[in-house]
């Protein structure tokens, strides 16, 4: 038994030494050393296109509340971009997400946070941080993490087959979590030092002052180590600051020539709108923060002080429309939802938030149309879970399972109603893709069934058909089989031998759920 292990290990390995083989060794565009690969340029490219705005939505939708802001950022990485060593279809958004942080995407796909803009003191930190992320771009870093990570997943997936495990699943579905393994995945030590120096190259070369990058660093290691620094955990996983960091820039600061520009006036200027909304974006966390722990009243007194501050944000009245739905106030809630899509119609959760409120009001019709509006823009469980539950009234069970199965996919609440939706829907149809019947003999060599219900919902009325290729017998079990329980039946049927047993042909014919 030793040596079969140990030769299916060897096996494994050699298996695992051919794939690294097969896979493609390209030149790195910014460092010019080869590297191994198993993602294309334009494999890259797909994954950047596909997952660019689904991601952008999960991570907040783009900020509309100053759109001089928004192409403010998108000057200034187009300006670090002209000069990189890649030529990619580069883009630049600024989301709605008070959380510090900044993601590249294969291809060139980029986004920066609103948080992150309000740490900032310069134009030229603003062109450190877009630069960093455009080497990440240009680096292909987000397809050598990849291409490590094919290679540790095939020990990783095996351990878990192994084990019985089965990965969690948030609530965002589809190709949102693709973009988010290359956006955030940890890129590693020499990633972030490479990402470093030649970003400063760019910033240089774009006309900033490489010091900025130093200053950039510098704050980072102040704030990962004060009171920040669970605020800004989201930026340091995937971008960990490092005193080393600090010094690697100044070192790389003292071998450019004197000049380029800091820019901190301007970039004053151009954010002094969103800095000095701020207040509001604070009194709009501590609004989530109430609710969360389940304080409606003081939750409202903090989102009527955000929206006091800034009544032109999108979220802030959406976050009302939600206080109302936690206390099944809908159409209360409808009225926020309603106002919050006329200051912002392409954010997904609004369209959500107002298809749920309309799909609890019994409002099928128009909720179906907010949910299908949701799921365009990114596909989540509760958008699936609800338009199922709305496909299901319209009396469309085709559509109500497939959006079923869908939002089935994910863990958490919507993941399980949408499980018991589907074993509801579907189990009468497909009785044996639920449960499962076996048979054994008595000492008298009569048949014995065994019927096992592992789904979350209870059954009766199975009927099972026993066929010994030339006869056939229905054996009805008429009492309530319990959701994760199991009945026995004493069929009468037989006497067989063992090995006739083994002919008999078992097949679940028919059941009906019990209605809850």
């Amino acid at each position: 038994m030793l040596l079969i292990k140990q030769t299916t290990f060897l096996r494994t390995l050699t298996l695992l030494a051919a794939a690294v083989l097969l896979g493609s060794c390209v030149v790195n565009p910014v460092t010019g050393k080869r590297e191994l690969t198993f993602v294309s340029e334009q494999q890259e490219l797909n994954i950047g296109a596909q997952s660019y705005a689904p991601l952008s939505q999960a991570e907040g939708g783009e900020y509309k509340v100053d759109p001089k802001l928004s192409a403010y950022v998108e000057e200034i990485g187009r300006r670090v971009a002209a000069v990189s060593d890649r030529d990619l279809p580069y883009e630049f958004v600024l989301l709605n997400n008070p959380v510090p942080n900044a993601w590249a995407l294969p291809g060139g796909k980029i986004a920066i946070n609103l948080g992150l803009l309000w740490e900032l003191d310069n134009e030229a930190e603003l062109a450190a941080v877009l630069g960093h992320e455009v080497v990440h771009a240009a680096a292909r870093h987000g397809a050598r993490a990849q291409t490590r990570g094919i290679l540790l997943q095939g020990v990783v997936l095996g351990a878990a087959i192994a084990m019985g495990g089965q990965k969690e699943a948030g609530s965002v579905l589809g190709v949102a979590n693709v973009g988010a393994q290359y956006a955030m995945a940890k890129r590693g030590r020499d990633a972030e030092l490479e990402s470093d120096l030649y970003g400063m190259q760019y910033m240089h070369k774009a006309g900033y002052d490489p010091s900025a990058a130093i200053t950039l660093q510098e704050a980072f290691v102040r704030l990962s180590a004060g009171r920040k620094s669970d605020f800004f955990s989201e930026l340091f996983s995937s971008h960990p600051p490092s005193q080393e960091r600090v010094e690697r820039n100044r070192k790389t600061a003292a071998d450019f020539p004197p000049g380029g520009t800091l820019n901190r006036e301007r970039y004053q200027q151009m954010t002094r709108y969103a800095r000095t909304v701020r207040p509001a974006y604070e009194a709009y966390r501590l609004a989530q923060k109430a609710l969360s722990e389940k304080n409606p009243s003081e939750a409202e007194k903090h989102i009527n002080r955000a929206i006091k501050i800034e009544a032109k944000e999108a979220r802030f009245h959406s976050f009302k429309g939600d206080i109302y739905a936690s206390k099944k106030q809908w159409n209360s809630a409808l009225k926020n939802y309603q106002q919050a899509l006329q200051l912002d119609d392409q954010y997904f959760m609004t369209w959500l938030d107002r298809g749920i409120a309309r799909a609890e009001l019994k409002q099928n019709q128009t909720a179906a149309g907010d949910l299908k509006r949701s799921l365009e823009l990114l596909p989540t469980a509760p958008g699936h879970y609800y338009l199922g539950l709305v496909s299901e009234r319209q009396g469309n069970n085709q559509q109500a399972i497939q959006n079923y199965q869908a939002a089935s996919q994910a863990k958490g609440v919507h993941g399980e109603k949408a499980q018991a939706a589907l074993v509801r829907l579907d189990l009468p149809q497909n009785p044996s893709k639920y449960l499962k019947v076996g048979g054994g003999l008595n000492y008298q060599g009569e048949l014995i069934l065994t019927l096992q219900n592992p789904t979350n919902v209870d059954v009766r009325n199975v009927l099972i058909t026993v066929s010994d290729g030339q006869r056939s017998w229905k054996q009805p079990f008429r009492d309530v089989v319990a959701a994760g329980q199991q009945s026995q039946r004493q069929t009468g049927l037989g006497p067989w031998s063992p090995e006739q047993a083994k002919q008999l042909r078992i097949q679940l014919t028919s059941a009906e759920v019990v209605k809850q």
